[in-house]
């Protein structure tokens, strides 16, 4: 971003007074127009302003004012600041591209169904929406509230997972659940979630994450330890039979 050039007319009113300037060269430099410039020096323009000083508020220096007044049709250059001051982050919801705009009530359902510890604030970090709206979701008063689907938002592509995780281990210290907490009472986290649904086993009895070669491996082991003891259990009878004869 391009410099701007503090009080416009007091320096230019400096200008007209301390230096061989033309009027052009100090109307552009100071972004007025040549007539006001010249309406200064005449007395008719800014006549209760104050001169102030450009050099000595860094904004332009001796040099850039000597090679002005040696050529009538140089233009002259503000100085760049010598400190530069960092832009104040902008506080407030997180922006949402156009595109996926109408999916954060979707995804304020999905948070406020999947995880009421979370506070309102939190909410509008995470999707970008204001707390009237999460209220509306939340009571079912949202003008599409009969055709709101909770989706994740990280599937949506509001936030990123760790974003999500960050801000549920915050509800849980706020809301004093720890790691050690009975089970039912802690919240957890994605990986949790997802760990624990790898674990879970199906309507057959094989886990999610077992790997179904070494399951065959380990029936076809079995069966052979069985065929084998019914064998070992024959022999015995055969020999008892045996020794009666």
């Amino acid at each position: 971003m391009a410099t701007q050039l503090l009080m416009p007319k007091a320096t230019a009113v400096w200008l007209v007074e301390n230096t061989g300037l033309t009027f052009k060269q100090i109307a552009d430099f100071c972004t007025l127009h040549p007539l006001e410039v010249q309406g200064i020096a005449d007395g008719d323009v800014a006549g209760g302003i104050k001169g102030v000083s450009p050099i000595q508020n860094g904004q332009l220096s001796r040099e850039e004012i000597a090679r002005g007044e040696a050529d009538e049709n140089y233009k002259l250059r503000i100085s760049e600041p010598k400190v530069k001051v960092a832009a104040p982050k902008r506080r407030g919801p997180r922006y949402t591209p156009t595109s996926r705009r109408h999916e954060r009530p979707n995804a304020i359902k999905w948070l406020v169904r999947s995880h009421p510890e979370l506070k309102d604030a939190q909410i509008m970090r995470l999707v970008g929406t204001t707390k009237s709206t999460i209220e509306a979701v939340r009571e079912g008063t949202h003008w599409n509230s009969a055709n709101l689907q909770a989706m994740d938002p990280v599937t949506l592509g509001l936030c990123t997972q760790i974003e999500l995780d960050m801000e549920v281990r915050k509800a849980a210290r706020s809301a004093g659940i720890t790691e050690d907490a009975p089970e039912g009472t802690r919240l957890m986290t994605a990986e949790e979630a997802l760990s624990r649904a790898r674990h879970e086993t199906d309507e057959d009895g094989v886990t999610f994450d077992q790997d179904p070669v070494e399951t065959e491996r380990e029936a076809e082991y079995e069966a052979d330890s069985v065929f084998a003891k019914l064998k070992s259990l024959k022999g015995d009878t055969d020999t008892d039979e045996d020794d009666r004869n």
